[in-house]
Parts: structure tokens; C-alpha cells; sequence
């Protein structure tokens, strides 16, 4: 399994990426937020920062075409390349946005995925990467790792070219418990 920094702080990805084997970064709109800086600000420094490792950025338009749009135009701002993901709801709009976004060229990370035919339907759509939310799904009384097993042994089964990145944790347990089921990445917090 390899680990993802879940934060958009600087002074936090320069300690993790030099302290630690670290695969790249994750964002979305609420760890923005929490920098108190915009986006188009942050991202530079990040970039540097990440170098030719894996970049998830998440889309904060509603509708395909705007999500679409929004992806194509961070790559050509900021030169991005292979490493770049860019993360998309699974919602209806998400789910169209995928395939248009592979065939634009841009990778695919489907996230706030809840269950293991949302991230079967993001699979057959293309995606890249699919990032079940373990804690929250602990905490809406379902069962996080249980849902992540389901989710790679579904991969493996129908042999998809799609690899499980697990999201939202509060516990270093859970971390270890979504490794123990064959979660090929964890994006995790600073803490």
C-alpha cells in the first residue's frame, strides 16, 4: 500500500514528504478551505512540492461539462502531466464527467464513493482511482473496511484496471485494517 498526504498545508507536505516515502497529495474543497487560501494560490507550492508524484485535485463544479472544463483547464495552467488526478463526486453529473475526462486525456480519481457498486460504476467509467470514505461510512452505522474489501475484491474479480485509494480516517487502526484488505493507497491526514 502506498500513502497520500491528505492536506493542503505547506509547512505539513514539506515535513511529510521529507520525512516520509509519501506517493502524492489529495485535495478537496474543505482542505482548501482550511489553508485559507484559494486554490490557484496553493496549488504552485504544492506542485513543487510533489514533483512528479501523484496530484488528486478535486472539481468543484456540479455539472460534467464545467467539471470537464475545470480539469483541462488546471492541467494547461499549471503544465500538469501523468501524475495528475482530477477527483470527481460520484453523482450523476460525476459519472458522466468521467469518460469525457478520459477521453480528453486527464486521469480520473472518483471520490465520496459510500458503497461498492458506486465504485464498481466508477470503474466501468474509467476511473483511474476510487476513494471509499472509510470513517464516514464507520460513522453512518455501515462498516468502512468491509465496504473497501468489497470494493477490491470486485476489481480483482472483474480484472478493472481501477486501484482503491481509501479516504477519511480517524484512527491509525483504520489505516492499518484497510491495508490488511488490499486498499492499494490510504490518503491520510497530517496528524
Amino acid at each position: 500500500m502506498i500513502y497520500l498526504a491528505d492536506t493542503a498545508n505547506i509547512d505539513e507536505l514539506k515535513k511529510l514528504f521529507y520525512y516520509f516515502p509519501i506517493a502524492g497529495v489529495t485535495t478537496n474543497p474543505t482542505i482548501i478551505a482550511a489553508s485559507n487560501r484559494k486554490l490557484s494560490d496553493i496549488l504552485p507550492e504544492i506542485i513543487e512540492i510533489v514533483e512528479d508524484k501523484m496530484l488528486h485535485v478535486q472539481m468543484i463544479s456540479d455539472m460534467a461539462v464545467d467539471m470537464v472544463r475545470e480539469a483541462k483547464a488546471y492541467k494547461k495552467k499549471y503544465s500538469l502531466g501523468d501524475n495528475y488526478f482530477a477527483k470527481i463526486p460520484v453523482s450523476l453529473e460525476g459519472f458522466k464527467a468521467m469518460p469525457m475526462l478520459k477521453d480528453a486525456g486527464i486521469n480520473v480519481t472518483a471520490t465520496a464513493i459510500f458503497t461498492q457498486q458506486q465504485a464498481l460504476v466508477a470503474a466501468r467509467a474509467g476511473a483511474d482511482w476510487v476513494a471509499p470514505y472509510v470513517n464516514r461510512l464507520d460513522n453512518i452505522s455501515s462498516h468502512g473496511i468491509e465496504v473497501v474489501k468489497h470494493i477490491v475484491e470486485n476489481i480483482e474479480h472483474f480484472k478493472l484496471n481501477t486501484k482503491v485509494l481509501a479516504a477519511s480516517f480517524k484512527t491509525v487502526d483504520q489505516v492499518h485494517r484497510v491495508s490488511m484488505v488490499g486498499s492499494h493507497a490510504a490518503t491520510i491526514s497530517y496528524e
